[in-house]
């Protein structure tokens, strides 16, 4: 089994705190919360817990983060088993891509978002669309960039510099990492309600939450270890 060790994750965080500062963005104060403090939180944080806000780290099972995973934290989100609870249609995420850190291929079967680069260096995307059968399409692909639609060839890889977005249609693999010699990116992502467990089609097999060895007590929780509401 690929496992992460705590104190890594820990580093990873305080780094993404560091660069959040630098870029001027500013997290909810639940995010800064101590494993101790989240003991003492009530039901009335449950949206928290159950829509999954706050951090996440993800490696996809590759046991190299820095070479394939993401950093994300999730502002917003509504819930779709939820939906009579929580109502929101909406969700969004702030994301710290590296150089040359990938985010493999994936599409959503119902999720249209906005991948938005907020600042620091550039981020490409390689775009193509699905066929019936979940392999890549021979066609060409619509690209919407910033109001501008047009068409490229499947496989092309679009450039986002700082303050462009893409929207990404369902069923449109998008696959990411930061431009070598750039600097990291910090992405930002407006979508419909993310729903990690049944809206995500990876091209290729791919882990989600990584197994953590504690070698150290966690700095934050992940969206994932919430205690319970007392």
């Amino acid at each position: 089994m690929i496992t992460i060790k705590r104190s890594e994750i820990n580093k990873i965080l305080k780094d993404a705190v560091n660069f959040l500062k630098e870029m001027n963005f500013a997290l909810p104060p639940f995010a800064y919360w101590s494993p101790e403090e989240w003991k003492s939180k009530g039901s009335e944080y449950d949206e928290i817990r159950e829509n999954m806000l706050g951090w996440d780290i993800t490696d996809f099972g590759s046991g190299d983060f820095r070479k394939v995973g993401l950093l994300l934290f999730t502002l917003r989100n509504g819930n779709l088993s939820k939906a009579d609870k929580y109502s929101k249609t909406y969700a969004e995420k702030i994301m710290i891509v590296e150089e040359e850190q990938v985010t493999p291929f994936h599409f959503h079967w119902n999720k249209m978002e906005d991948i938005i680069n907020r600042g620091g260096g550039n981020l490409l995307i390689q775009l193509y669309n699905s066929t019936e059968n979940g392999e890549f399409s021979k066609e060409k692909v619509k690209v919407s960039v910033d109001g501008r639609n047009y068409y490229v060839e499947a496989g092309s890889i679009i450039t986002l510099t700082p303050g462009e977005s893409i929207c990404l249609y369902p069923g449109q693999y998008h696959k990411f990492w930061g431009e070598k010699g750039k600097g990291k990116v910090l992405v930002g992502e407006v979508s419909k309600v993310n729903d990690d467990k049944n809206d995500n089609r990876f091209y290729e097999k791919t882990g989600r939450f990584p197994s953590i060895e504690e070698d150290e007590p966690p700095l934050y929780l992940l969206c994932n270890e919430y205690p319970p509401g007392r």
